[in-house]
């Protein structure tokens, strides 16, 4: 019997992003910034539109712009907390991804923080993988490519050589913008929203299919041969 290791649809690895991804966790996350919102008198919804896959600490510096360090680190921790108080279940193939790529080829790359990233896998029983970049990691988040480019430095592979898997078009501008392949899932947004990824799948699974196709190793080609 030869044996195989997953084909990463001839990737060199895999940079994913957790919540509306890996996680179910869009509406909770949206309730949590309509409550901030509504506390603050902002338009609920336009917090809603400009916050799905950006750090917490990047919507309040727009929301209110001019706010004091001390007063922005304290609203993106509760703004953390609320979250991090909610359950968000793994979406079907989240746990076949993490647990089947070969270590060094797979990274999380999230908005969240360093507290609320771990404290999501967890509740949903998902495990961690070696490399995993969370906001408070990079100075700039994503729409901006640091995050996934620091991720690609880690594993030490080109970024020009992943798939960044996201659900969002801040994240899938950031995947663009650090030379990778972008494949979306419409989880939270509409197909229209995300066209400039270079696939889009209605969710997970499909991907992931694709993905963990068997690929005989070097030795068990040769001796096919």
């Amino acid at each position: 019997m030869s044996t195989t290791v997953p084909a990463l649809a001839g990737f060199a690895a895999v940079l994913s992003d957790l919540d509306g991804v890996l996680v179910d966790s869009g509406d909770t996350v949206e309730e949590v910034w309509r409550t901030w919102a509504r506390e603050h008198d902002v338009d609920p919804d336009w917090i809603v539109e400009i916050s799905h896959g950006v750090p917490s600490g990047q919507v309040i510096s727009r929301v209110l712009p001019g706010i004091e360090p001390e007063r922005l680190a304290w609203e993106a921790a509760r703004v953390e907390a609320m979250n991090a108080a909610t359950n968000a279940p793994a979406f079907p193939g989240a746990r076949e991804l993490l647990e089947r790529v070969p270590a060094g080829r797979l990274a999380i790359v999230t908005s969240s923080g360093a507290e609320l990233a771990p404290s999501r896998l967890r509740a949903a029983r998902l495990p961690t993988p070696s490399v995993l970049v969370h906001s408070e990691r990079v100075e700039r988040g994503k729409p901006a490519p640091d995050p996934y480019l620091l991720a690609a430095r880690e594993l030490g592979v080109d970024p020009a050589r992943c798939v960044v898997l996201e659900d969002a078009p801040a994240g899938i501008e950031a995947g663009r913008a650090a030379g990778a392949t972008v494949w979306a899932v419409a989880t939270t947004h509409d197909p229209a929203e995300l066209s400039a990824a270079d696939r889009i799948a209605p969710d997970l699974a499909t991907l992931v299919a694709d993905l963990l196709a068997p690929e005989a190793e070097p030795e068990a080609r040769a001796a096919e041969r």
